[in-house]
């Protein structure tokens, strides 16, 4: 990777650690397919913000959601039989979730209860739904990862409309895993893990995608999970395989570059409302950390 100049670098803080009245490690069949077969307490992903600035998090293979308030205080939310992931808010009280084994699943934050939102596809399973973006029109970006990779290059990529029209966006990427639209919603990234990269699509005035490309190329064991849009609009990358969280201007160049603890798995993050903090999910100890991307100056002493 050429740049013309060398990113700067910055450390993710710990902001809480999942309580251990919450920790139970065993095997479990995500893990066994997923994670090695190694013993988990749970594996955070789906960080997403409500208006009163509470965290939420998916917990993949014990199928959980947790609501963090500001002070790092866990409260479990919901418990189903599914492996819930990638979260955002549909209205302010109902979370739309990515079920890699039900589809897409609507979560009353309130009581608690979970119910189907979009199943199937021309009745048809998904291969493993991964993570969503929602834009101001109300559209539902969605990404259909399953077990693709390099070796199967069948992933999916799927704009879901307020009415229920389902578009078939892309079909032949390795492993979508992250999706976000451009601040002017003119653009879509999603990010290919097993691919190491991050696709960049233009979006056409009809609402299909052409011109595909490569925007930004990781290395590593396993690559692009996350994405974000920050409050200046670059693109926010989180790296499992590197425990980092890339920041990228226009040009897919590593303006910065935030480092979690080495050999862990950084897997999503999300902005707090109005802010340039953001909180990122440690998949491998079950913490949250927490960054501003203005503390690089201070650690800079800029």
């Amino acid at each position: 990777m050429f740049l013309t100049q060398a990113p700067k670098t910055a450390t993710l803080q710990l902001f809480s650690s999942m309580p251990a009245r919450f920790r139970q490690a065993r095997r479990t069949a995500w893990a066994d397919a997923n994670q090695g077969g190694r013993e988990i307490d749970g594996f955070l992903e789906g960080p997403v913000f409500d208006a009163q600035g509470n965290l939420y998090v998916t917990d993949i293979p014990y199928g959980r959601v947790f609501r963090i308030d500001p002070a790092g205080e866990w409260d479990l939310v919901a418990q189903w039989d599914g492996e819930p992931n990638g979260m955002k808010f549909l209205n302010e009280r109902e979370l739309l979730v990515t079920d890699y084994m039900n589809g897409l699943m609507l979560l009353d934050v309130r009581s608690g209860q979970v119910r189907p939102y979009l199943g199937r596809r021309n009745s048809e399973s998904f291969k493993g739904v991964n993570d969503l973006f929602i834009d101001r029109s109300g559209n539902i970006w969605f990404t259909d990862q399953g077990q693709t990779g390099l070796h199967d290059p069948t992933g999916r990529v799927y704009r879901l409309s307020p009415a229920g029209k389902l578009d078939l966006l892309i079909s032949n990427a390795p492993s979508p895993n992250g999706i976000v639209l451009s601040p002017d919603e003119k653009l879509l990234f999603v990010a290919m893990t097993r691919g190491n990269c991050v696709w960049r699509m233009p979006v056409q005035t009809d609402g299909s995608v052409s011109k595909v490309g490569q925007f930004f190329t990781s290395y590593g064991p396993s690559g692009p999970d996350g994405l974000a849009m920050s409050p200046q609009g670059q693109l926010m990358v989180a790296n499992p395989g590197l425990g980092y969280v890339w920041c990228l201007n226009a040009h897919a160049e590593p303006e910065t570059v935030f480092q979690g603890p080495k050999g862990h798995s950084i897997t999503n993050l999300a902005f707090a409302p109005g802010s340039d903090v953001f909180f990122v999910t440690d998949s491998t100890r079950s913490d949250i950390l927490m960054a501003r991307l203005g503390q690089v100056k201070q650690e800079l002493g800029m």
